[in-house]
């Protein structure tokens, strides 16, 4: 992981290097979210999906990582893939470690919403039809 513990890359995440960012040895719960490329999506067919991302994107998703982490005091990393994924590739790793667990259930999801609505990565589906379309921008 960079050194805000937040990383936009084009090679496949490395889940243990994001689960060990949050590691500490008074947190007694580590959340850990994993955002999957999916087969469909709005009752089409998916066979795989571009990501691409802004210039400032990595930016972007570090001042997320370290602002959610001063505002709640959990310890909290994200790693983002961009580039063409398949079915079944991890697009997403958003983790968070805590005391106990509600409160780092809470705060990763907080993270994964802030990233999705904060980091400028878009995303192209292409559907087995043989459209394409970018979804969400």
């Amino acid at each position: 992981m960079t050194r805000s513990d937040a990383i936009i890359t084009e090679e496949p995440l490395d889940e243990a290097a994001v689960r060990e960012a949050v590691g500490a040895d008074a947190h007694g719960a580590i959340v850990l979210f994993c955002g999957v490329v999916r087969d469909h999506d709005g009752g089409r067919a998916v066979r795989s999906l571009d990501y691409r991302a802004h210039p400032d994107a990595q930016r972007f998703l570090s001042e997320i990582v370290e602002r959610v982490r001063a505002e709640t005091g959990v310890l909290v990393a994200a790693a983002h893939r961009v580039g063409d994924l398949r079915i079944g590739d991890v697009a997403l790793y958003a983790a968070a470690s805590a005391g106990h667990r509600a409160e780092a259930f809470a705060v990763c999801e907080r993270l994964v919403e802030e990233i999705k609505r904060g980091v400028p990565i878009w995303k192209r589906q292409h559907y087995d039809d043989g459209v394409s379309e970018w979804v969400g921008l």
